[in-house]
């Protein structure tokens, strides 16, 4: 949704200049807001007229696992009072996305079909890192109809080494 990324642009971008070398812990606690402000019932309360902007932000507050920094509270007060609560999530995207542009990597997302170990990750992730050209930040997502193999996703580009997959390229070569 174009409309929501250019709603949460400015803000990203606001807080990714105010961050300076705080980068990562406030990247966890902006993923942590936008994770919060997913949930719908939370945007109905936020969106009725009778709840204030403080108790909105009181309510999400008494959600975090851990206290908001000072930075924090303003930036969800300024997120609050401007009814800007349901771009969150995507702020948190575009904050992640300018982390890693000044770092020069990339977030890449291991879809397997069986749990893999610190060791088997690390093995993939250098390939990876070797395949892409970029430094990765890799994370792992159980997907088990892909039967065996992996799907990685980076960006925008996909690298699908599953079973299904190599199954499905059998398939469409045999009914050709």
């Amino acid at each position: 949704m174009a409309e929501l990324a250019t709603i949460a642009r400015p803000y990203a971008e606001a807080l990714f200049k105010a961050s300076g070398a705080n980068l990562s812990s406030t990247a966890a606690w902006v993923e942590a807001l936008g994770v919060i402000a997913q949930d719908e019932q939370l945007l109905q309360i936020a969106a009725n007229p009778k709840v204030s902007a403080d108790q909105v932000f009181e309510l999400i507050s008494s959600v975090m696992s851990a206290p908001l920094s000072v930075q924090a509270q303003n930036f969800l007060r300024a997120v609050i009072e401007n009814g800007r609560l349901s771009t969150l999530p995507e702020i948190a995207v575009q904050f992640r996305a300018l982390m890693n542009a000044q770092g020069g990597s990339s977030d890449a997302v291991v879809y397997s079909a069986f749990p893999m170990d610190a060791a088997a990750l690390s093995d993939v992730a250098v390939m990876l890192e070797k395949r892409f050209g970029r430094k990765l930040n890799v994370g792992v997502e159980l997907q088990a109809d892909l039967i065996g193999g992996v799907r990685v996703v980076v960006g925008d580009e996909v690298l699908d080494m599953s079973v299904k997959a190599r199954l499905e390229q059998m398939k469409m070569a045999l009914t050709a």
